[in-house]
């Protein structure tokens, strides 16, 4: 059994917060954790309105607090975002996030996140390599 608080998590080195100023994540639930997912308390800062496109994950995103919107980039179709909202990245979707009021979102990754990853230029999170077998 794993049993881990948020402050914990923060204070272990699992709090990333991004170079770009839009976002802090703490990473509850990791890759070495062995659960095929990880888990993540992320906070969108006021102001944030920034594009992703996780062509490596899918992604679950659940709203607990705060006000934005999520843009699809694919057919120009914006969502609002308040508490009690669920988006789903489930085809690496290109997307624009935008938070009116800081938001506190829980995340799931689908491959699993190692932990320190921000996003590329492309607004993606790397892979890790993993190591070629002899």
């Amino acid at each position: 059994m794993i049993v881990r608080s948020l402050s914990e998590a923060q204070e272990c080195g699992r709090r990333i917060v991004s170079p770009d100023g839009n976002w802090e994540s703490t990473r509850l639930l990791l890759k070495d954790d062995n659960m095929g997912f990880s888990f993540h308390i992320t906070t969108i800062y006021a102001g944030a309105d920034f594009q992703m496109h996780y062509q490596n994950h899918l992604e679950s995103v659940f709203c607990m607090s705060g006000e934005g919107e999520v843009e699809s980039l694919d057919d120009g179709k914006k969502y609002p975002i308040a508490p009690g909202t669920l988006y789903i990245l489930d085809k690496h979707d290109r997307h624009v996030l935008r938070a009116f009021k800081e938001m506190k979102m829980a995340c799931v990754f689908n491959p699993p996140l190692n932990g320190k990853e921000v996003h590329n230029a492309e607004g993606a999170y790397e892979l890790e390599n993993e190591p070629v077998s002899a």
